[in-house]
């Protein structure tokens, strides 16, 4: 697990850094805009840090996750004078941000004692694995990858509004057709977050009641988008933010720029992410094994699941 870690850490100052290197330098606006939105950061990332070690609640980046990004790109688009193309990418921030938003609000993610609400079940099995038993290590990961590192690639994702700001091409069809396609995959990020939830909902159900269908024993969401890929959810959030990269290469006319850094980095979050998770669901439920043998994680290039 450390080693995973200190790899993500690492890709998180590397590719930043590789990626400014073969690009321009940022201008004088882009670094004024920049530094406010590190003040963002630091302030949101050490507040996570402090609430989630006082609170034994490490979900609080979760609660940040779906809300921070709408603060980053409407302030790159106030210091961009409401530039066109930037204020879309703002409005179609705040879209994705109402869906995510919502879908962990109504899963128990909130409470109005903000600093409380239902942790992510990762948390504690990863705080009971063997690694993490000393006090002072468990306090490094929350302070450098959970507080740290995941507050930092939420900004490193929103980053392509501010290589926008460089914009020599005003905007046109083909920011609307991406526009398009943004929306549509937040669109099947909502179905399968309601075919995910429906399911988990009704299996806890019957299982209060002692009487659980077969259906709901498999335990884990196995049809509708999730016959297809595994995480389907997943992989459309990750179409999101590379699709919201592109605008930065239409307005800049520059196919490879430094603002590439978020997409990259969440891929690879979610490569990890993915892993974690399919590792325990496996433990929990036999059919799972099956299930990724013959389901493709993030694209459908297997066969739909059949039990």
């Amino acid at each position: 697990m450390w080693r995973t870690v200190i790899f993500l850490i690492f890709t998180l100052i590397i590719v930043p850094i590789l990626t400014f290197i073969f690009d321009i330098p940022l201008t004088d606006l882009q670094q004024s805009t920049l530094k406010t939105l590190l003040c963002v950061y630091g302030i949101a990332a050490g507040l996570c840090f402090i609430l989630s070690s006082a609170t034994k609640n490490y979900s609080q980046v979760d609660k940040l996750w779906s809300i921070i990004p709408i603060p980053y790109v409407w302030i790159i688009a106030y210091n961009a004078n409401f530039e066109p193309r930037i204020v879309l990418m703002a409005f179609l921030v705040s879209i994705w941000a109402v869906r995510l938003t919502y879908n962990f609000a109504r899963r128990g993610g909130y409470s109005w004692k903000f600093w409380t609400g239902k942790e992510d079940y990762r948390w504690a099995v990863l705080r009971a694995k063997p690694e993490f038993q000393s006090q002072w290590k468990w306090l490094a990961f929350n302070l450098f990858f959970i507080s740290g590192y995941q507050m930092a690639l939420i900004l490193f994702f929103t980053l392509p509004a501010l290589k926008a700001m460089e914009s020599v091409i005003p905007i046109g069809l083909l920011d609307y057709i991406l526009a398009i396609f943004f929306v549509a995959l937040v669109i099947i990020e909502y179905i399968a977050d309601n075919q995910q939830y429906h399911y988990q909902e009704e299996k806890y159900r019957q299982k209060k009641t002692g009487k659980i269908g077969d259906f709901y024993k498999i335990g884990f969401t196995h049809t509708g988008l999730w016959a297809f890929m595994r995480h389907p959810n997943y992989s459309a959030e990750q179409g999101i933010w590379i699709l919201f990269y592109f605008f930065s290469v239409i307005a800049t006319n520059i196919w490879l720029n430094w603002s590439i850094a978020g997409a990259l980095l969440l891929v690879l979050l979610f490569k990890g992410s993915s892993d974690f998770s399919e590792e325990e669901t496996a433990k929990k439920y036999p059919l799972y094994k099956k299930y990724i043998k013959e389901v493709g994680r993030f694209i459908p290039f297997k066969k739909k699941f059949k039990i």
